[in-house]
């Protein structure tokens, strides 16, 4: 598996998930001799099983299913006094497919950077993965093992403040995976400021800082996003609160703003979490860095197309998501299920529902899972997904 040559600093000390907070480890001052290449990479598959609730198909037939495959191959290489690139290929083939997507195949360079290290400060340069907590407004996710996009620009973390890993980042270009990408602001492209602090204890404040100019052909106003959040362990309990604010400044073009908090934990095996969400309807829903949302209230299992707080903006909307699992006992895997309710402003509410069992054997992360989504007076959908992703 891939070690952490790729901005240690980001990896331990920016991607969190609402858990144990650990504190930001430093950067280490690079050794002068080279080391050995670290390759790393993750083969999957999957099968939906789908139904639209429709006369003319039936569950997971040949029209209703779809089934891929999916391998990637990345490396990393320290070249000594402090420089290392690193580079990431992958593939996916897709066969038959479900409402507008699902055949087709895919192939690309989904990362390729240079690094450099010196004392406390990590700087990384080209196309590459962005963490979730790093990049709340957009970042790297992926599908059976592969990443569906990726972006070009350049990243600086910074630690030299105790407790506290300091951001910037310039993003230039969107790449989604197999595909060309394209510039973000003509070539203006977008700048982040982002700053961590976990000097408190069990607790960790996180805010960032969106800027894109207005450009010939480009946005057609400034952009600026805001972003806050608070995560903290209080009595054995998780509880997190964030705040985001767009704004687009074009005349009769209102801002956009939401709010979010989560409670939850683990008790012995079990675990759970509640969240609630509110996004207003404003009109800055130009999100110059892609369509994905770090807001709490996403709802990542819906089968019914962007119901959930996928894309910031555009809908006013009110989201409660309840997600719990058990973890078995003797390693024999985990049971889970989730729940969410979306009520849009003007679009029909949805109820969204999954339950499932994952596992690991020798290595191969396998689930099994059962989707539900409906429509208020409209769609219902269901999905059962079985998939496999070996990483090494």
């Amino acid at each position: 598996m891939k070690k952490g040559l790729l901005l240690s600093v980001v990896a331990s000390g920016l991607i969190y998930a609402g858990g144990d907070i650990a504190p930001v480890a430093p950067v280490q001052q690079p050794a002068a001799a080279p080391a050995a290449c670290d390759f790393y990479g993750s083969i999957g598959a999957r099968y939906d099983a789908n139904d639209a609730n429709t006369n003319t198909t039936e569950f997971g037939d040949k029209v209703n299913n779809t089934f891929f495959t999916a391998v990637d191959l990345g490396v990393d290489k320290q070249l000594g006094y402090g420089f290392g690139i690193g580079a990431e290929v992958g593939a996916k083939k897709g066969y038959h497919s479900f409402a507008t997507g699902g055949a087709g195949e895919n192939a690309g360079l989904s990362q390729l950077y240079l690094t450099y290290k010196y004392g406390n400060t990590a700087i990384k340069v080209g196309r590459q993965a962005l963490p979730k907590s790093l990049s709340p407004m957009a970042w790297s996710d992926s599908s059976v093992g592969v990443k569906d996009q990726t972006f070009e620009g350049v990243l600086v973390v910074n630690t030299d403040i105790a407790d506290t890993a300091l951001v910037g980042a310039w993003v230039h270009k969107i790449v989604p995976f197999g595909q060309a990408g394209s510039k973000i602001n003509k070539d203006n492209g977008v700048f982040m400021l982002a700053a961590q602090y976990k000097g408190i204890a069990n607790t960790t404040l996180t805010g960032s800082v969106y800027y894109g100019a207005k450009t010939t052909g480009g946005l057609p106003g400034d952009y600026v996003s805001a972003w806050g959040s608070v995560e903290s362990k209080l009595q054995g309990v998780n509880v997190g609160l964030q705040a985001v604010y767009a704004n687009l400044d074009v005349t009769g073009v209102d801002s956009t703003f939401g709010v979010a908090a989560y409670a939850g934990g683990q008790w012995d095996a079990f675990d759970a979490k509640l969240t609630v969400a509110y996004i207003n309807d404003g009109d800055s829903k130009i999100n110059p860095l892609g369509i994905t949302s770090g807001f709490w209230g996403n709802v990542g299992y819906s089968v019914i197309g962007q119901q959930g707080g996928e894309a910031l903006g555009g809908e006013e909307q009110t989201i409660v998501k309840l997600d719990a699992g058990y973890k078995l006992p003797n390693n024999y895997g985990k049971i889970y299920a989730g729940a969410a309710y979306v009520k849009p402003k003007t679009q029909a509410e949805a109820t969204l529902a999954r339950v499932g069992y994952s596992f690991n054997v020798k290595g191969l992360n396998a689930k099994v899972e059962y989707r539900y989504g409906k429509v208020d007076g409209g769609v219902k959908k269901q999905r059962i997904r079985i998939e496999g992703i070996y990483k090494f």
